[in-house]
């Protein structure tokens, strides 16, 4: 295992990242602005209705071939020149599926467009996808992290340019539509250049191992949606618009932090997938140094936004939003367990055990679902912020069990060094508690009494600093 390879995917894949998130920021904001409240809401539900039908077009395809793949680089013949064809035709169903919608759904003659327009470039988007496997197969982050790139500043400038012509909704969609194409232009021009070129393959039988394999992989991701989704639904329906909004506005500020998670998956499922394959005592250790990483970084930011976090919705929301503060002090604790719980599910998907990840989150939905009925009615955003929270937890402890079974819980190590990462967090909370600090200056401040204690408390061990000496080079 590379580290510096590891640490360079990442790095080229969080500088994606960044950029995305600060442009998809900046473009909602002028989108929302320009198109008004009757069109954006148009826009909000097709791009909505298509997100939530899009596995239909890849049924778990992607996750499979890049676990196979990594294994063994030569598969990506026969995986490419199936896939293509096979996705071809799944993307035909998933667009007459969006359009039976539309229809039955009474929505009006431009939303039937509209949507259909966007169920075509999220065609495109599943396609990038499967490409990209290829590119975190043989980890090399670097071509997905311009790919995307590519595909978000073309997206911004596009937006603008429909902007400053006046091009309505029509325009918006349309500038989706062009900057997709572009990245799966380069997309393709990088597959064939560097990797392997695709020759279309027409093996039914292959065909149906993909559909089989991949069909955990779309389960999870089917129930991943419905987790994560239910709750803002059930909120509105049973209390109303003030307090989705709240949530909502809440649930925003974490989707920024938990969009590193897929950047944590993209540079270490393929790892992970190899590792089983060839050194499975390795992939336990993987797992271990991984939860511990994540802890390092999660645990203490919560932390600090739990201390800050009228500060924080102030400064991005302003007073309107006020009572946000009291959810995101809850909710910033599901992007501790998300990662966590992200590490655990490569583990076990590397493994060939992603029907035991189908059924886990099968259990985290029902689950959540239980605990929206029962303290929504009863505590507003409050009850669906603990409802998460409680999931997240949940799946923590069965997927800790799934890894036991296996022989492949993380050592017992790890509890030491997550209670010194825990100490050495509320020391750093507590200082900045009495210390009266602003949000900005605490930043700094933060991250040398955590450090300073971490040396202290041996928060690092022999392991940690080779790995800190490989990122660095030396």
């Amino acid at each position: 295992m590379d580290i510096r390879t590891i640490f360079a995917n990442m790095s080229w894949l969080a500088t994606s990242q960044i950029i995305t998130s600060i442009l998809a920021f900046f473009w909602t904001i002028f989108t929302a602005r320009y198109l008004g409240v009757n069109d954006y809401g148009i826009l909000g539900f097709v791009v909505s209705l298509s997100a939530m039908f899009a596995i239909i077009s890849d049924l778990g395809q992607s996750t499979h071939i890049v676990r196979s793949v990594s294994v063994d680089y030569s598969k990506a013949r026969d995986y490419l020149g199936n896939a293509i064809p096979f996705k071809s035709l799944l993307s035909v169903v998933y667009i007459l599926v969006i359009l039976f919608v539309l229809l039955i759904t009474d929505s009006s003659e431009i939303t039937i467009l509209i949507g259909l327009l966007f169920a075509f470039e999220s065609v495109i988007k599943n396609f990038c996808s499967l490409f990209y496997g290829v590119f975190q197969a043989h980890e090399k982050g670097s071509y997905q992290a311009i790919a995307n790139t590519i595909l978000n500043v073309l997206t911004f400038v596009f937006i603008i340019l429909a902007i400053y012509l006046d091009a309505g909704l029509w325009g918006i969609t349309w500038a989706y539509i062009f900057a997709n194409v572009a990245c799966i232009v380069y997309t393709v021009y990088i597959l064939c250049k560097h990797f392997e070129v695709p020759k279309i393959q027409f093996d039914f039988g292959f065909w149906k191992q993909l559909a089989i394999f991949g069909f955990p992989f779309a389960l999870t991701t089917i129930f991943y949606t419905i987790y994560y989704s239910i709750d803002i639904f059930m909120l509105n329906q049973l209390i109303g618009d003030f307090a989705t909004g709240i949530y909502n506005a809440t649930y925003k500020l974490i989707n920024v932090l938990t969009l590193f998670y897929s950047i944590y998956t993209a540079v270490f499922f393929p790892v992970m997938s190899k590792l089983y394959a060839k050194e499975k005592s390795m992939l336990k250790t993987t797992l271990s140094k991984s939860i511990k990483y994540l802890s390092l970084i999660t645990v203490p930011i919560a932390i600090w936004v739990m201390i800050y976090s009228p500060d924080i919705i102030q400064f991005i929301y302003g007073n309107q939003y006020a009572q946000a503060s009291v959810v995101l002090n809850v909710l910033i604790w599901t992007v501790v367990f998300l990662f966590i719980n992200g590490a655990a599910s490569n583990s076990l998907n590397a493994s060939h055990r992603e029907y035991s990840v189908t059924k886990i989150y099968v259990i985290a939905a029902v689950f959540n679902v239980i605990l929206n009925l029962i303290l929504i009615p009863r505590y507003s955003y409050i009850g669906a912020s603990v409802a998460t929270v409680l999931s997240e937890i949940l799946i923590f402890v069965l997927e800790i069990y799934a890894l036991h079974k296996l022989n492949l819980s993380p050592n017992k190590g790890l509890i030491l060094d997550t209670l010194k990462i825990v100490v050495a967090s509320i020391v750093m909370g507590s200082a900045l508690y009495f210390a009266h600090l602003s949000m900005w200056v605490a930043i700094p401040v933060a991250i040398i009494v955590y450090l300073v204690v971490g040396f202290v408390i041996k928060m690092f061990d022999n392991d940690d600093i080779y790995v800190i000496k490989q990122i660095i080079g030396r």
